[in-house]
């Protein structure tokens, strides 16, 4: 194994995780509260599940997005 090769893949799919991760979820709060369905003041419980195909990994991280 290249480990430059396999750090910099790595590296750049987290990048995409985070930033995509990150727009989905900041879309879905503000649709949800212009259709009045959250008031903006929230703690919402969040869950990642991460699988890779391969090596039989499943990781799963739970936590907590607060609004305000």
């Amino acid at each position: 194994m290249n480990e430059d090769v396999f750090n910099t893949s790595l590296r750049g799919f987290l990048k995409k995780v985070g930033i995509t991760s990150q727009r989905e979820i900041e879309k879905a709060i503000r649709t949800a509260i212009e259709a009045g369905k959250l008031k903006g003041n929230e703690t919402l419980p969040a869950k990642m599940v991460l699988t890779i195909g391969g090596v039989s990994l499943t990781h799963e991280i739970a936590g907590e997005i607060e609004l305000g």
